[in-house]
């Protein structure tokens, strides 16, 4: 398991300036997450990706329409033990920092700049579809960018949902993905490690990063005192 480096904020791996191969005109997805903490969902996202896709970018970001317990640096860590736990070695998915801004119209401003020749999907749970509306220059941003909305368990989208955002101008495809059903929510609030894959459950209890976690010793030392 890879370590920080205490004098910089980020790990070797987690540098913000991108160092990726150069590439001709190919299909990019870009797949921004909270990460809070990344899940099995999460992999099997990115997995699904990886097997469409030329290229996948992925990065932990700070939504700015929720609150965030975890440093991004520690996020964005997870994101690479997620990746690098995919087997057989999905050798086309990068963790890209650089791309991590609130504001996804300046992520597709990066992307572009790092591929201008590149075709770029950018892709979205279902659960973000209804903050859509009030992104940043969101008319700007489906100009410029594919739409790829996963479906997740309990944020269901219709195809009058995907009719509204082509009205919008954007160029929008729902997968038939079937994710799995757990979320960076529930593990928060319920520390299920079921959730997570056991190199993030290490990680997570290493670094105690949830109160979920913590809470976790106290209830089986009562438990035990009781039996």
């Amino acid at each position: 398991m890879k370590q920080f480096d205490r004098l910089h904020p980020y790990p070797a791996s987690l540098s913000l300036s991108s160092n990726h191969p150069p590439l001709t005109m190919t299909s990019i997805a870009l797949f921004g997450t909270s990460a809070d903490p990344p899940t099995a969902g999460h992999q099997a996202i990115l997995i699904w990706l990886a097997s469409r896709y030329d290229r996948v970018l992925v990065w932990a970001s700070d939504n700015p329409f929720k609150s965030h317990q975890t440093p991004l640096v520690h996020r964005a860590q997870m994101l690479q033990l997620l990746i690098d736990e995919i087997h057989p070695p999905a050798h086309n998915i990068w963790l890209d920092q650089a791309l991590s801004f609130p504001r996804a119209l300046m992520t597709v401003d990066r992307a572009h700049q790092q591929y201008p020749e590149a075709d770029l999907t950018l892709t979205i749970g279902s659960d973000l579809v209804p903050q859509l509306p009030r992104w940043y220059h969101m008319q700007e941003l489906l100009q410029r960018v594919k739409l790829l909305v996963v479906p997740r368990p309990g944020y269901a989208i219709t195809e009058a949902d995907l009719a509204s955002l082509r009205q919008m101008g954007a160029q929008v495809t729902l997968t038939d993905l079937k994710v799995p059903a757990v979320s960076s929510t529930a593990y928060r609030e319920e520390g299920d490690p079921e959730m997570v894959t056991p190199p993030i459950e290490a990680y997570i209890h290493r670094e105690h990063l949830y109160e979920c976690q913590d809470a976790k010793p106290k209830k089986l030392l009562t438990h035990s005192q009781h039996s």
